[in-house]
């Protein structure tokens, strides 16, 4: 009789341990893109918070705030922000935590307030000290 085989060869499990091997060395630097990215976006949430306290101030006095307390900003920590400070004539600055990914810490985005004809203001995004392009939300690339 015939001996029906019972298992995998050392060639097919050679092949599967390759296999696993390159899905991983292309899915760790996209994971890791990833949450670099989300990273950057609880800086500009916290820009966001901030950037609606500016314009109600705005909306409400005619003119812009002059620090983050007239603002009504909250300037706390958080895990990946280190600072919250707005600057004359509304400019938020927003400083990254030193987390250990490269291309964020200890950098910052610039948002800069300008008031249209209608009263509305606009805001420009722009980072200092180079977040690297990849990691930023559109609207500040």
């Amino acid at each position: 009789m015939k001996k029906v085989q019972q298992g995998f060869t050392l060639i097919e499990l050679m092949i599967v341990v390759a296999i696993i091997g390159i899905l991983a060395a292309i899915a760790l630097p996209a994971y890791q893109d990833y949450a670099n990215r989300a990273k950057v976006s609880e800086v500009v949430v916290a820009a966001d918070a901030c950037k609606t306290a500016v314009t109600e101030y705005y909306a409400s006095a005619g003119s812009l705030p002059g620090d983050a307390s007239t603002a009504g900003c909250i300037t706390d920590a958080t895990k990946y922000v280190s600072s919250l400070t707005v600057g004359t004539s509304g400019v938020i600055t927003v400083n990254a935590q030193s987390t250990g990914a490269s291309g964020i810490d200890g950098k910052k985005l610039v948002f800069t307030p300008s008031a249209s004809s209608g009263g509305t203001l606009t805001w420009d995004c722009k980072t200092t000290t180079d977040i690297t392009a990849k990691y930023l939300p559109q609207a500040c690339r």
